[in-house]
C-alpha cells in the first residue's frame, strides 16, 4: 500500500505483527479512486489485543470488493491460517508475491503453485514494493476487478487516520526496530498532546509497557535507549509532517494492558 500510495502510511519492520490497526490508504486519479484497507497479518489470537486485531481483518474482508493477499516470497512457511481465512470468503483474490528482487526463481515457482490451489484466485503478480517494480501493473489489475462506484472520500485525502495516529505509529516502529524479544509486543504508544505551530509540531507521547522490568529496558542506562528511539522517531516525523518536530516521550507501566478490554478501547482497538 505504501508503494502504491507513495506515502508511508503503514509502518514497516522485519518483525511479525507490526501492523495492529486497520489503515485506509486512498489512491486518487482523475478517473478513479481506490481505497486500500491495510490490516494486521492473519494469526490465531492468544489474548484480547490479538482478538481485536483479527476483528480488523474480518471486517476488512467483509467490506472489500477485492482481496490482495501479499505473500513474502522469501518465507519458507506458508501459513495455514491464511488458507483457512481465504476459504471463508467469496471475494476475488489477487495474490501479490513480494520481494521478487531478493528471491530465486525456485521460490517464486513454489509460491505460485501454492496460490494456484485457490478457486477464488483471479491473478498472481510478482512485485518488489521496495524497488516499486510492477506496481503500475498491479494497479491496472486492481482496476480490472473492482466495481465502479462514486468516490467515498475527497480527492485530496490520502488516509482516514489523523496525524496523531501516525505520530504514535512512528514511535512504535522505532521500538520494534530497536528492541528484541517481547518488548515491542508489550508496548503501546499514546499521543498525549499534539500542538501544531506554523514552523513546528510539539508532541508529547507516552509509551506503555506491562511490567516494571520492561520500563527499565525501554529507558536504558541513563535514558540512552529512550533517547535513541525519540531521536529516530523525531527525524522520521519531520519527514512525514514536512516541518520541525519537538518530541517529548515518557514511559508508563500499565499491567497486562494487552488483555484489558477498557485499555484496548482507549488505544483505539475497538472494531465496530
Amino acid at each position: 500500500m505504501n508503494a502504491i500510495i507513495g506515502e508511508k502510511l503503514s509502518i514497516v519492520t522485519p518483525k511479525a505483527q507490526t501492523t495492529r490497526h486497520r489503515i485506509f490508504g486512498i489512491l486518487n486519479d482523475d478517473n478513479y479512486q481506490i481505497v486500500f484497507s491495510d490490516t494486521p497479518g492473519i494469526i490465531i489470537p492468544k489474548y484480547e489485543l490479538q482478538k481485536n486485531m483479527m476483528k480488523f481483518v474480518s471486517h476488512s474482508i467483509e467490506d472489500a470488493d477485492l482481496i490482495l493477499c501479499v505473500i513474502d516470497i522469501t518465507d519458507d512457511i506458508l501459513d495455514q491460517d491464511i488458507i483457512d481465512q481465504l476459504r471463508k470468503t467469496e471475494r476475488p483474490v489477487i495474490f501479490i508475491l513480494n520481494k521478487i528482487d531478493v528471491s530465486s526463481e525456485i521460490k517464486l515457482a513454489e509460491k505460485m503453485d501454492w496460490c494456484n490451489q485457490f478457486e477464488l484466485k483471479k491473478e498472481i503478480i510478482a512485485i518488489s514494493a521496495l524497488a516499486k517494480f510492477n506496481i503500475d501493473n498491479l494497479v491496472d489489475l486492481i482496476l480490472k476487478y473492482i466495481p465502479e462506484h462514486p468516490a467515498f472520500y475527497d480527492k485530496e485525502d490520502l488516509t482516514d487516520k489523523p496525524e496523531r495516529f501516525f505520530a504514535a505509529e512512528i514511535i512504535r516502529e522505532k521500538i520494534f526496530l530497536n528492541y528484541s524479544q517481547e518488548i515491542p509486543y508489550s508496548c503501546e504508544v499514546a499521543i498525549l498532546a499534539f500542538k501544531e505551530k506554523p514552523d513546528m509540531n510539539v508532541i508529547t507521547a507516552e509509551i506503555y509497557v506491562e511490567r516494571d522490568s520492561q520500563k527499565g529496558i525501554i529507558i536504558g542506562k541513563n535514558g540512552s535507549s529512550l533517547k535513541r528511539v525519540g531521536t529516530l522517531a523525531r527525524v522520521e516525523m519531520e519527514k512525514f509532517f514536512g516541518k520541525k518536530v519537538f518530541l517529548e516521550t515518557h514511559v508508563r507501566v500499565v499491567k497486562d494492558w494487552r488483555s484489558d478490554t477498557n485499555k484496548l478501547k482507549q488505544f483505539g482497538y475497538n472494531p465496530s
